[in-house]
């Protein structure tokens, strides 16, 4: 066993998900500290149009940056799948592919975002008053994707092998960082939003590279090396059968989400920093909801090359109870606790009331979020992605743009938009339920045959 991978197909399933799951849920919280530093920050510093315009931008850039990362996804399964048959000769083709393809992909991004970031704001309806202040933040944002895709490349290399210790260090370092150059900049300079977003580029820039030192590290398994760096392209094929349907469930599900900023646009700023306040509270119950999806996907993975279908199984039924309670049980603690926990990013009157709002109606719903994702997860690992990008593209984007349509001629009531998500998550995860108990979602699987070194 190469230094600084972890093999997931020994030992007790408990121990190992939950060993291997901890650091990924740290990884998490402290990636949502670093995503909720910005709108913090400035909700207090610079009020809340500021806050509007950072808060708003979040559903456009997790639609073009979820879309790349999804190819990110697809190299961790292939390469945890290679890693658990024990076939090193695939595991580098795979790792120096995912590099080289991850670059090319995150320049084109950033191409992208700085290009179109008026016409994106536009489309959306985003209020004439803090326009100019959302493409200030979302260009800036832009400018650093190559240094944000290419984090949760190497983030995802050094995951699929079973090492999720360091990603966390990295993170960690990166995120205090992060606080310190937005106080810095947005609370000392008086830099303004731009500034914020080119705190959190240059923060994300830093855990790349500390990723990138760590794989250059001599004599081993994931070791990066200049003349390996190439795209080989039956492994590519591989990444992007399971990375491109991630993708685009990623992206559809952003493209629901943008139709419902666009309609919390229609009810004004104080609309927008409310729901944007709330999205960073919400972003805290995904941590446990990831990290389990992660993990289950690198799991399974591994132990599909190693042929331990028993396992997979077991390991499977583990995960999505866990995640689910937990789920759960912070949707109460959101729901009875919403006030206070809106009012860390804004405590304008009006602004609470909107956020509260939405806690009231969708906190306790959570269960059906995590079981979903959870799903989605087992899926990927077992290489069956297409299954989740059409349940979530007809259910979380064609389903909910069609009953946002339809509700907001009805009656133009921000909590009919509010019940977008509970309806959508419980219906998806019904969906989900009887996939994985009537189908044979494993199929025919052998392990890969062993390439010759």
């Amino acid at each position: 066993m190469a230094a600084n991978t972890k093999d997931l197909t020994q030992g007790s399933i408990r121990s190992v998900l939950l060993g291997f799951a901890a650091p990924l849920f740290l990884s998490q919280l402290f990636q949502q500290l670093y995503n909720s530093a910005d709108a913090l920050i400035v909700g207090n510093f610079l009020g809340k149009e500021a806050l509007a315009a950072v808060s708003s931008s979040g559903p456009l850039i997790f639609l073009l940056i979820g879309f790349f990362n999804g190819a990110s996804t697809g190299a961790g399964v292939v390469i945890s799948r290679y890693f658990g048959a024990q076939d090193t000769l695939r595991v580098r083709k795979a790792i120096h592919t995912t590099v080289v393809f991850s670059l090319l992909t995150g320049f084109l991004l950033s191409l992208l975002g700085v290009l179109f970031t008026p016409l994106l704001l536009k489309w959306m309806g985003t209020d004439p008053a803090v326009l100019p202040l959302s493409t200030a933040y979302f260009r800036w944002y832009f400018f650093g994707a190559v240094a944000i895709v290419m984090y949760n490349a190497l983030k995802g290399i050094m995951t699929a092998l079973g090492d999720s210790r360091r990603p966390l260090y990295y993170l960690i370092f990166s995120s205090v960082l992060n606080v310190i150059l937005d106080l810095v900049f947005v609370g000392v300079l008086h830099g303004g939003v731009a500034t914020a977003a080119l705190a959190t580029t240059l923060s994300q820039g830093i855990s790349a590279l500390l990723c990138l030192v760590h794989l250059l590290e001599k004599d081993q398994i994931y070791t990066l090396k200049a003349r390996e760096l190439r795209i080989d392209g039956p492994v590519l094929r591989e990444i992007l059968k399971i990375g491109l349907p991630t993708g685009v469930q990623m992206s559809v599900i952003s493209i629901a989400n943008v139709m419902v900023q666009k309609n919390i646009n229609s009810f004004g700023a104080d609309a927008m920093a409310a729901c944007g306040s709330y999205a960073k509270v919400e972003g805290f119950v995904f941590l446990p909801i990831t990290c389990f999806s992660l993990a289950l996907t690198t799991f399974i993975s591994q132990n599909l090359g190693a042929g331990k279908v028993d396992r997979v199984r077991a390991g499977s039924r583990f995960g999505l109870w866990a995640a689910a309670l937990t789920a759960e049980g912070i949707g109460v603690i959101v729901f009875l606790f919403g006030p206070q926990l809106i009012s860390l990013f804004n405590s304008d009157p009006a602004v609470l009331a909107i956020g509260c709002r939405q806690c009231r109606i969708e906190a306790l719903f959570f269960c059906m979020l995590a079981f979903s994702h959870t799903v989605a997860g087992i899926c990927r690992g077992a290489g069956k992605a297409t299954v989740p990008m059409l349940v979530m593209l007809g259910i979380w984007c064609v389903l909910r743009i069609a009953y946002i349509t339809v509700a907001m001629q009805v009656s133009h009531d921000i909590r009919l938009l509010f019940w977008a998500y509970p309806i959508t998550w419980t219906i998806s995860a019904a969906i989900f339920g009887l996939y994985y108990k009537k189908s044979n979602w494993l199929g025919i699987y052998a392990p890969p045959k062993k390439s010759e070194a």
